[in-house]
């Protein structure tokens, strides 16, 4: 059975989800979206990638900065929906906003709920060393991702696989598995099974000054650091190049063999290899300021970076 679904999205991350919607012929009734916001080194204001795509399937776009006042709230329930489908909006959903779909708000996550509750589980689940995760349909509550969950799908997660590289794998089987959900729903057999209380954790907005690698610290964890921000925001050192310190991305590593003092270039044979409090670490992907990602052996063909340099 069709349903009348609002779609409620912003990043790329929503578009695969809201693409299997309309795809599976349900009646998307409007779409919900963070506003246009300046981007680019230009700082040319820019629709989401959402709001780019339900355009594009002739979608009423609304773009709220709030959805707390009484017009928003009376304008969402004059739409009339069976359901509104939640993937990474970006506002936090009023009562009223919740209660008024008749099958009420259901929530696309990408963790194993109550595990990285919050705005960026992907990230925080590599930074933290976990080697699974899932996407699953919460159906949506007044708290922040307490909801009951309907559907999971669980994903093993690499030793070296980064941020981008889960989210890339997440995003289309998350939309599987929401279309999945509706289906259920349609038939009235979706079910139900309350988050338990233990394992609780918190996943927070990633911030600029948790982006520096700390070197003190064990190879492992500068490991999951690096690949856990890549490719954005992107884990970053200073390097001295061309005789000042320049600021370089570290975007791909892989643990290695030696040790010496934290930060310090231990070896550059086929890319740099820097020791960390224990351990160490091979740069495999690097990116400068204003040029494109290259690998560690490029990097080392164009830097004078030799051994015992010390990287901050």
């Amino acid at each position: 059975m069709s349903l009348r679904v609002v779609f409620m999205g912003t990043p790329d991350f929503s578009v695969p989800t809201l693409m299997e919607i309309v795809g599976q012929g349900h009646d998307v009734v409007a779409c919900y979206c963070q506003p246009p916001r300046p981007a680019g080194r230009g700082m040319d204001v820019k629709k989401s990638p959402v709001h780019e795509a339900a355009e594009s399937f002739g979608i009423p776009v609304f773009t709220p900065k709030s959805l707390k006042g009484e017009d928003e709230q009376a304008a969402f329930a004059a739409l009339e929906a069976d359901v509104a489908v939640v993937v990474a909006y970006g506002l936090l959903l009023p009562k009223a906003i919740l209660e008024a779909p008749e099958y009420g708000c259901l929530n696309l996550h990408a963790s194993m709920l109550p595990r990285w509750r919050g705005a960026a589980p992907i990230n925080r689940a590599i930074m933290a060393g976990d080697t699974e995760t899932a996407v699953q349909v919460m159906r949506m509550e007044e708290g922040l991702d307490t909801g009951p969950v309907c559907m999971s799908e669980t994903l093993a997660i690499g030793v070296n696989m980064t941020a981008g590289e889960l989210h890339d794998q997440l995003a289309p089987l998350g939309a599987d598995l929401m279309v999945r959900a509706l289906a259920a729903l349609s038939r009235g057999a979706l079910g139900e099974q309350a988050q338990g209380e233990d394992g609780v954790t918190y996943a927070a907005k990633l911030s600029k000054q948790e982006t520096r690698i700390d070197w003190s610290k064990p190879a492992a964890e500068v490991h999951n650091h690096i690949r856990g921000l890549s490719p954005f925001p992107g884990a970053w050192c200073e390097m001295p190049l061309g005789g000042k310190a320049e600021r370089v991305k570290i975007l791909r590593s892989a643990l290695a063999e030696g040790t010496g003092t934290p930060g310090t270039v231990i070896a550059t044979g086929e890319a740099p290899v820097v020791a960390c409090g224990e351990g160490a670490v091979r740069l495999v992907e690097v990116q400068r300021a204003g040029k494109k990602p290259m690998s560690g052996a490029d990097f080392l063909r164009g830097a004078s970076l030799s051994d015992g340099t010390v990287l901050n």
